[in-house]
């Protein structure tokens, strides 16, 4: 997947790699190898306009594992002053001669060049700009870059279109790419539409490699989680009401997101396949959490109080009894994966988790995972905006946990009522095998939490604890659960 260039090409391209948010393997001493470039974008870009190459660079770990992250560059013959913070190296190119070479997501002149190619349907040996049809975008819209983003890069183009660009790029089908181009064919009201793809083949491969997305831009779009906190906050000001009674309450919000995301998973169930588990599939499912377990003991000492009830969790999901359907799930679903409209909520980020790998991401699951992993946030929006209290005290933990038990419970009433796939009655009730793999997926991520707050914010690592306690000592889900949204 590689071409041999220039040493100093190489050693610029890891020394930026490495510093970059979007770099997945920080810590770990690298350097890259060799870079695959696929030709220009525009071969003759307009005067003054930089030359732009799409490169990926193949990042050699010194373990012996290997990586390929994509950096596109914008050529320059001089300094560019407003991309300073951008520069990758400045080197002899073959072809140009003396260049400037900077990432080119930081460049507007740069990033239109991806907008023109999407919309001529560009299409070469190298690069394949795919387009879906019903919608002309905007050319005259200029790029700005996202700021934050942990491991793609995205750019706004004015009030049209959003590119995601991925950086870290593996053989096959990028499931963000693949779900909104199903989830759009099938017209559904939960997500952006997609608007196109790029892809280039993959060395020694049948798959294609995807690296970039263009979609709808959601413009009135509000962050799940930043409503969700602001609810919370509304809730601690009033001293004296209870979470119902607050003007920010969110519980219909709650209840709203979870129709969708039910709405969501029946429309992932009809345009992929459906398969089932039987019980030698979940006694693995349940194997495989005793051993997350495992060896999370060995880094959070507070777990072993719990660890008893947590292996009894575990073992109710290999003790079900019934065929469990599993299917395309979201894998990675949390309130900052949702956006706020005025359409009604958007669901966004269908990539999985980016540090596992492609062939776990694609891989079918049950539809609760992602519903376990919506009530772990509600839980977390409520005792992180506690943890920011000063001179917080039992009344302030008891309306946080009023707080998250609210919203869960109005959630999963939605989720419930909206979805095909939850209860034969389609009653809005659960049966014993889906409240067991719930409670299972609920701790499981709970367990995986603590070790994440040990390692990077102790002063976090109660909010998991303290689910923990309450998931194993507590029944399971009410069936009136859709008392909280009313």
């Amino acid at each position: 997947m590689s071409t041999a260039v220039d040493e100093n090409v190489l050693h610029d391209l890891g020394a930026y790699i490495a510093e970059a948010r979007w770099f997945g393997g920080k810590g770990r001493a690298m350097h890259v190898s060799g870079v695959r470039r696929l030709g220009w974008i525009e071969p003759e870009p307009a005067p003054g306009a930089p030359h732009v190459r799409i490169e990926l660079a193949t990042v050699q770990y010194e373990d012996g594992d290997i990586e390929f992250y994509q950096v596109p560059l914008a050529y320059y013959p001089e300094v560019q002053e407003r991309l300073a913070h951008a520069l990758v190296g400045v080197w002899r190119d073959e072809e140009l001669g003396e260049v400037h070479a900077y990432d080119a997501m930081h460049d507007r002149a740069a990033t239109a060049q991806w907008l023109a190619a999407f919309s001529r349907r560009e299409r070469t040996e190298e690069m394949w700009f795919h387009r879906l049809e019903g919608h002309e975008l905007d050319l005259d819209a200029q790029g700005s870059l996202f700021s934050g983003e942990q491991s793609n890069s995205s750019v706004r183009f004015g009030e049209d279109s959003l590119m995601k660009l991925f950086r870290k790029i593996t053989p096959g089908r990028n499931p963000d790419v693949e779900i909104h181009e199903a989830l759009t064919r099938a017209e559904s009201d939960h997500v952006a539409a997609l608007y196109g793809w790029l892809e280039a083949p993959a060395h020694g491969s049948d798959e294609p490699l995807q690296l970039a997305m263009i979609q709808q831009l959601l413009r009135t779009a509000s962050d799940g989680w930043d409503l969700a906190l602001a609810s919370v906050r509304d809730l601690f000001a009033e001293g004296d009401l209870h979470a119902d009674e607050v003007g920010g309450d969110f519980a219909a919000e709650s209840h709203r997101l979870g129709i969708a995301t039910a709405e969501v998973h029946d429309t992932l169930a009809h345009e992929f396949p459906v398969e089932t588990w039987g019980r030698d599939d979940l006694a693995e499912l349940a194997a495989a959490m005793r051993r997350r377990l495992d060896a999370a003991v060995g880094v959070v000492a507070g777990l072993e109080p719990h660890r008893e009830a947590l292996e009894a969790t575990f073992a109710a999901v290999a003790g079900i009894d019934e065929p469990v359907p599993i299917q395309r799930v979201h894998g990675d679903y949390h309130l900052g994966q949702t956006l706020r409209t005025v359409r009604g909520w958007k669901i966004v980020d269908f990539e999985g988790e980016p540090a596992k790998p492609l062939a776990e991401r694609v891989r079918p699951d049950s539809r609760w995972r992602d519903v376990a992993g919506m009530l772990r946030s509600f839980d977390y929006a409520a005792h992180a905006v506690e943890a920011d209290v000063e001179d917080r005290g039992p009344q302030i933990a008891y309306r946080a946990l009023e707080w998250a038990e609210r919203n869960r419970s109005a959630f999963l009433a939605g989720y419930l009522e909206a979805s095909e796939g939850t209860s034969e009655a389609n009653d809005a009730a659960m049966s014993p095998a889906q409240r067991a793999l719930l409670r299972a997926y609920e701790v499981d991520k709970a367990v995986y939490e603590t070790v994440y707050e040990t390692r990077n914010r102790p002063s976090w690592l109660s909010i998991p604890l303290s689910a923990i306690a309450r998931l194993t000592s507590t029944p399971v889900y009410s069936d009136n659960a859709q008392e909280a949204s009313e």
